[in-house]
């Protein structure tokens, strides 16, 4: 059996732990490095006491000499860290960035919505997406991981609007500039600061409150970007989709629970509800880790906790003449270290789900 040896750079992040849970079980896959920033020198069980298997090694800084020489180096950095790092990593290693710095293909984007350097795009770590559309021929994006050894993990508000939305974009099915996506976020997606106002127990129980409105969220971009591939157009064409998002904390640790809707064209307004949900059926029929739900029975946040699993659903409202769908995921696990995993799975011929899991933790 293939042994990897796996560096994870920002170890003590909840990215980087999600990481590190899922490494710590994946049979071709032997952590032998992890580095932090404030936590150097200290052992990774003061951080991470659920990983025992771990809890002895040192965190390193964070740097090319510590990093170098392993054979899978994963960067879960706050946006902007990752860039200039990978510049000075392996080239002969697979780096796999769980940040923001090679998501998106136009600089424009980047300018736009991050500022900052702009480095290339690396390939995209979403397998089940849509890449590309040749006259309603798709293509998915596992299809160019294959080999790779650069992978940008994808944000994961944009993973469960991708996974939910681009049939509709695919086939024509609504009106590319009426999208509404509105995402209740667990605290986790927030990232590990300590922000009275809205980070604190105290303050985030019983409250749900929006954040980063008004088109301003970071993750917009490439939402555009997926979903301008789906519709078989280049990521330069980003502008032909508009979409208006809203993400709102909500009250518990892990998950993401997406509603997304649009207006229906008028040559989906000519089709039944079951032609509808068959270009859903379709797309996902053959896929592990994305799961179209019976008809009626929606997403829940708790049945996919801890897993890699996407739930979706579609609803066809006739009376306003919208589409919607919806889609629950484990922001940490789904999206960002377990799609990565599955990214990575793939681009060293593995079996992709090697090392993850469609069951989840409930109650």
């Amino acid at each position: 059996m293939a042994q990897y040896s796996v560096a994870v750079a920002g170890a003590t992040g909840y990215a980087g732990g999600e990481a590190l849970r899922i490494l710590a079980a994946h049979p071709n896959m032997q952590v032998t490095c992890v580095t932090g920033h404030s936590s150097v020198g200290h052992q990774l069980g003061e951080y991470l006491p659920h990983i025992p298997s771990l809890a002895s090694l040192e965190i390193q800084d964070t740097t090319p000499d510590v990093l170098n020489g392993h054979d899978i180096i994963i960067l879960a950095l706050p946006h902007g860290a990752s860039g200039a790092l990978a510049a000075k990593l392996d080239s002969s290693s697979i780096v796999v960035d769980l940040g923001a710095d090679h998501r998106l293909e136009e600089q424009e984007m980047w300018d736009t919505y991050y500022g900052g350097p702009y480095v290339d795009s690396w390939t995209y770590g979403l397998p089940e997406m849509i890449a590309g559309n040749d006259q309603g021929r798709l293509s998915k994006q596992r299809d160019l991981l294959h080999g790779v050894n650069r992978i940008a993990g994808p944000g994961c508000n944009v993973t469960a609007v991708t996974l939910a939305f681009q049939p509709a974009i695919a086939h024509q099915l609504v009106d590319e500039h009426d999208v509404v996506a509105d995402l209740a976020v667990a605290y986790s997606g927030a990232g590990k600061n300590l922000k009275r106002m809205n980070l604190l127990a105290a303050e985030a129980f019983n409250s749900a409150t929006p954040y980063s409105v008004g088109g301003t969220h970071r993750h917009i971009p490439e939402m555009l970007q997926n979903l301008t591939h789906a519709a078989g157009r280049t990521s330069a064409q980003w502008h032909e989709i508009s979409i208006g998002f809203t993400p709102m904390l909500v009250p518990m640790s892990r998950g993401i629970l997406a509603t997304v809707s649009a207006h229906l064209s008028d040559a989906a307004l000519r089709m039944s509800d079951a032609t509808i949900r068959s270009f859903w059926e379709e797309l996902y029929d053959h896929e592990t880790f994305v799961q179209l739900l019976p008809a009626g029975v929606m997403p829940a946040t708790q049945n996919i906790v801890g897993s890699n699993c996407a739930h979706l659903q579609i609803a066809i409202d006739r009376n306003s003449q919208r589409l919607y769908t919806f889609a629950a995921i484990d922001n940490l696990n789904r999206g960002t270290a377990g799609q990565a995993i599955q990214s990575l799975n793939i681009a060293l011929g593995l079996n992709e789900i090697t090392g993850l899991t469609t069951i989840g933790v409930a109650p």
